[in-house]
């Protein structure tokens, strides 16, 4: 399993996932910004994703759907606030309605991913940080840690593939 450690905290209000792969860091860049490559990914593998958008730069937005096995269609939204390639990138991220606009009652999450080599493998280090103890519970009781768990279980095959 590529995902060696995942933590929980309610003081800091985030859920950290910190993962290994066989590859360059460069590599495991392009899995995020390469949306083809993102979309084979980003959701669990009952729960594929889809984007629709995806621009990658400092104030870019990407857009995306998630397809659930009954056929639903559940959106998110994205906006990237920092791209330091290829080591670093931060985005709110949030639920949206049919027509992509955010849902303002589900609030919205800071993710900072982190990627770096150790001994020529890469580490990667996501946190996602909650505006409060509510929506992290919420999220967790959603299956948010145990979907990113099964999403990031994905990445080795993607790496393994030409870019």
């Amino acid at each position: 399993m590529t995902v060696i450690e995942s933590r929980k905290d309610t003081q800091a209000l985030n859920l950290t996932i910190v993962a290994e792969f066989d590859a360059s860091v460069e590599r495991v860049w392009q899995i995020w910004e390469d949306p083809r490559q993102l979309e084979r990914w980003w959701g669990p593998p009952t729960y594929p994703a889809t984007f629709e958008t995806h621009e990658f730069k400092p104030g870019g937005k990407a857009s995306y759907y998630m397809t659930t096995p009954e056929g639903d269609k559940p959106r998110g939204w994205w906006r990237f606030t920092a791209i330091e390639a290829p080591h670093r990138l931060e985005f709110d991220d949030g639920f949206a309605d049919d027509n992509g606009d955010p849902v303002a009652e589900m609030g919205s999450a800071h993710a900072v991913v982190t990627l770096e080599d150790v001994g020529g493998r890469t580490r990667m280090t996501t946190v996602s940080n909650f505006e409060s103890l509510e929506q992290l519970q919420k999220m967790l009781e959603m299956g948010m840690e145990e979907g990113m768990k099964e999403a990031m279980g994905q990445i080795d095959g993607i790496l393994a593939s030409q870019p």
